[in-house]
């Protein structure tokens, strides 16, 4: 089965031919660093990143870019706030995210560049668009002619009035029609700065990600990514100022964008209080907890969080982990053949990551019953190749269930050894108690179908 995509320009699925099978290309808008990352800035990060290892998987190369925005309003803001350069700024949450999106096993893309580096490729294209007639200059803006670009509004099925309300464009006296947007804009006095040919200024939003990459990736590419609520403007805007700067020539093959995270049925937002930052989640539960919470739900989606299903996916991941503690006498190495085909199948078919989890626990259910030495081995290394696959089970048994707070292990062990002979003596009530007691200490016990037992932290 080759890869299924649904394209949100075509609203199909489709077949995925890349232009060139030895590079295939992918680009996928990063983050703004001006703050902590939330649950919401992270499910593109791990949804993408699933995806970067499914066709790592099928293809010999496979180039993925996801740049950084050093230069924003909201960074502006916040290096005003604190009296320093937007430089500072960027940097520390730029590690902060890069810290918060390794505990979830997010590998780094093949490349990241980041806006502050491609001013000069910036003012390049905007040059090229205005001697193409697409772009125009007015009072030190230049601006993008919308209706110069006759399927604009194509990709995202909006009409005039929709887009115009979606975009809260700003309405300028210099502006030849209201939905031309900014390409360039003049930066006023403690504002960053970039000198153009239009005066001292920096880039409008847009055009930032069409010069990154027309440098890295080329004039086409593959496959363009990123959350539902970048469809417009964003992407919309990208891919009309793209195509024209190229003479009308493909600008992304296919577009892929994830569904928007709710908490607890409510809406993400800041007004509300419920934003849920990446940081604070992570003194909740284990990174892959959160990982595979977000894999949980098909990735175009909504994805409802609740404490519920973040407990659910450690409680999954419990299973997982205690498969592989039954089959922890067995050496192997793992490689990409090893991938169980179901679950391969589930991945090609658009990333449907749940249908994927679904053949994962059928195989470890299957590896806490199978007594076939030959087998054993087998169901171990396609659950460990399954789990490399979405970035999870990547630790050792014992470390999954004992956790990460210093403990006192011998005094555990004691008690998990006298509860393990009241049970060989029938004493299930001093067993119970023990377990009782272990609970007390937050501690979670994980009995195996070999009668071992193993325990983590609660």
């Amino acid at each position: 089965m080759k890869i299924q995509i649904y394209n949100t320009l075509s609203r199909k699925k489709e077949e995925f031919i890349p232009g060139d099978p030895n590079r295939v290309t992918m680009y996928v808008c990063g983050p703004t660093v001006y703050s902590h990352p939330h649950i919401g800035n992270a499910r593109p990060a791990v949804v993408f990143d699933t995806f970067f290892r499914l066709l790592q998987h099928e293809f010999s190369n496979v180039v993925y870019t996801r740049n950084i925005t050093d230069v924003d309003d909201k960074i502006n803001a916040s290096a005003l706030k604190e009296n320093t350069s937007i430089d500072t700024i960027s940097k520390r949450f730029t590690k902060i995210y890069h810290q918060d999106m390794g505990e979830l096993a997010v590998m780094p893309p093949t490349i990241e560049p980041r806006v502050t580096e491609h001013m000069q490729q910036i003012i390049d294209m905007i040059q090229r668009l205005i001697k193409s007639g697409n772009a125009y200059e007015a009072e030190g803006h230049v601006l993008f002619d919308v209706p110069s670009y006759k399927e604009y509004g194509k990709l995202s099925g909006r009409d005039q009035k929709e887009m115009l309300a979606g975009a809260r464009v700003e309405v300028a006296p210099f502006k030849k029609d209201p939905s031309d947007f900014v390409l360039w804009k003049p930066s006023s006095k403690g504002q960053p700065s970039w000198d153009s040919p239009w005066g001292g200024g920096r880039p409008g939003w847009h055009i930032e990600c069409s010069a990154m990459i027309e440098k890295h990736l080329g004039e086409t590419i593959d496959i363009h990514g990123g959350g539902q609520d970048l469809v417009f403007p964003h992407h919309e805007n990208e891919r009309a100022q793209t195509t024209c700067v190229h003479g009308g020539k493909l600008f992304s093959r296919y577009w892929m964008h994830n569904g928007f995270v709710n908490v607890e049925q409510e809406k993400m937002s800041k007004s509300i209080g419920n934003v849920l930052l990446v940081k604070d989640l992570l003194e909740q539960a284990p990174g892959e907890a959160i990982r595979v919470t977000l894999l949980s739900t098909h990735y175009r989606s909504p994805l409802d969080w609740t404490d519920e299903a973040l407990k659910q996916s450690s409680r999954n991941l419990d299973k997982l982990y205690g498969a592989l503690q039954t089959l922890q006498d067995i050496v192997v190495e793992v490689s990409a053949e090893d991938v169980p085909a179901e679950f391969l199948q589930a991945l090609k078919d658009d990333l449907n990551t749940p249908a994927a989890f679904v053949e994962l626990h059928k195989l470890a259910k299957q590896a806490n019953s199978e007594k076939d030495p030959e087998l054993r081995r087998s169901i171990k290394k396609r659950i460990m190749a399954a789990g490399n696959m979405l970035g999870i089970l990547q630790q050792k048994p014992s470390e999954w269930f004992r956790g990460i707070d210093n403990l006192d292990e011998g005094e555990i062990q004691k008690l998990l050894n006298l509860r393990a002979q009241a049970k060989k003596d029938k004493n299930f009530e001093l067993a119970d108690e023990i377990r009782i007691k272990l609970t007390a200490m937050k501690i979670q016990i994980q009995d195996h179908p070999d009668g071992t037992s193993s325990w983590r932290k609660l």
